[in-house]
């Protein structure tokens, strides 16, 4: 009688590196002979991979920690590891809080894994917070899905804006090879993927850590230069990029992004205040008629381009008209997509020490204020899509509606329409928009019409 497998579950919160992280984590467990569970409360091990950049995060931990530590005290094989940035950022106190972990361990530790449970398997507790060099990474993801995968490209931070725990949390910046990885888009084409987004925190510094050539003497020094060198990769028929950081947005990338097919004309740079003191202050290292001149040439090269971006509202001394000058700016470029967020004091962060933090209703409000205004524009930017025919990669079923699939655009809209899931996952399909919403697209499929030749 076979002895049955362990269980794990991953509970993930945060960005898309926080996600890529796991489906690296799960691929490790799932060589180590684990079982995946959606369910935390059968597993046998428990990983929670955590997001520090908001202040709720660390209350989150602990809260979904409190509900694993009570089934410990019954099940003492029960393995409960935190991952990602809070354990890097809390380490030891971690420990101190919850005696009953058993891993803490900051991303830079991904890939080690498996070392460090064969550590906990030994009966150590182990804490993983150190700087260290991510080796090329030869890990396996267990990616959650079968037609998008995500790509990371280069490791941590070395901006040091004043809010941001990132560079404390994920370390300072190492790019990947271009030929890792080429060699992995490779195989995830091999494999049917049919869509990569290429990941860094500060995806505009890829290769700048790097020696100068390759063996065959090209130049692979920045972003651009790697998109001309993977574009051709087999199978792979679209690719994004992100997050990109408007001090380092060149105008040869937005020439490349142009110029290649497969890239999709789609750009998220955020760009966090309207005002200039205020990114001063935030240390973001450049103006914002600098940011509208970016995307001012973006929109010179690709007028249908679609502009995604983050802002924070309620930063330290933030005066009303200085959120207004947000507003202006939002106002200003309508973009298709903003993730807002009220500023909120880090650990570590030259921001969070200063006295002139403003009220929670203040920021609450500015947020309210900002949400709408942000709904409008992009409800009018929804606008040019209807009636048009737009090219969807199919991604799953509609879990609202099983009549309906539902893929993004070029332009990473959300779009649903009627279609069989087993017959269209992963294909392109064209697709005439029939409605649109400020976030999401619905429409019909444009029959493909046979060719008839005539003798």
């Amino acid at each position: 009688m076979s002895t049955p497998k362990r269980r794990y579950h991953i509970s993930t919160i945060g960005c898309q590196m926080n996600k890529a992280d796991s489906e690296r984590m799960a691929g490790i467990l799932d060589d180590m002979g684990f079982e995946s569970s959606e369910d935390p409360n059968i597993a046998d091990l428990i990983l929670f991979n955590t997001c520090s950049i908001r202040e709720n995060a660390e209350h989150k931990v602990y809260s979904f920690l409190g509900r694993q530590v009570a089934r410990k005290q019954e099940k003492p094989d029960l393995t409960l590891i935190v991952a990602g940035c809070v354990a890097q950022q809390e380490g030891e106190t971690l420990l101190r809080r919850v005696p009953e972990l058993d891993l803490v361990m900051g991303p830079q530790h991904t890939n080690r894994l498996q070392d460090l449970l064969e550590e906990v398997f030994q009966g150590n507790q182990v804490v993983a917070t150190e700087p260290i060099h991510i080796m090329e990474d030869i890990t396996k993801p267990r990616r959650d899905s079968t037609v998008t995968a995500w790509v990371n490209i280069i490791y941590g931070c070395n901006e040091r804006c004043t809010y941001c725990v990132v560079p404390n949390t994920r370390g300072v910046e190492q790019s990947r090879t271009p030929d890792a990885i080429r060699a992995e888009m490779e195989e995830l084409g091999r494999l049917g993927y049919k869509e990569v987004t290429l990941l860094g925190q500060n995806i505009d510094a890829y290769g700048r850590d790097l020696p100068g050539v390759t063996p065959e003497g090209r130049h692979l020094h920045t972003l651009t230069d790697l998109l001309y060198y993977v574009h051709d990769v087999s199978g792979i028929e679209r690719i994004r990029f992100a997050t990109s950081h408007p001090r380092y947005f060149t105008e040869r990338l937005i020439k490349a992004c142009a110029e290649l097919p497969k890239v999709c004309k789609h750009f998220h740079i955020p760009f966090q205040s309207g005002d200039n003191e205020v990114l001063k202050k935030m240390s973001r290292g450049y103006t914002h008629e600098k940011y509208r001149r970016i995307i001012a040439k973006i929109r010179e090269y690709m007028p249908d381009a679609s502009i995604s971006a983050d802002s924070i509202v309620g930063f330290p001394g933030e005066t009303e008209e200085q959120f207004e000058n947000t507003l202006k700016l939002v106002e200003d470029i309508g973009f298709d997509l903003l993730n807002t967020a009220a500023y909120s004091p880090r650990p570590a962060t030259p921001a969070a020490l200063w006295d002139n933090q403003l009220s929670e209703e203040v920021k609450r409000d500015r947020l309210q204020r900002i949400n709408n205004l942000v709904s409008i524009k992009a409800a009018e930017r929804s606008q040019r899509y209807m009636g048009r025919v737009e090219s969807v990669l199919v991604e799953d079923q509609n879990p609202k509606d099983n009549t309906q699939v539902m893929g993004r655009t070029d332009g990473n809209r959300l779009t649903f329409f009627k279609g069989d899931i087993s017959e269209l996952k992963g294909k392109l399909v064209q697709v005439q928009i029939t409605e649109v919403r400020a976030f999401s697209l619905t429409g019909e499929i444009v029959p493909v019409r046979e060719t008839v030749l005539v003798p």
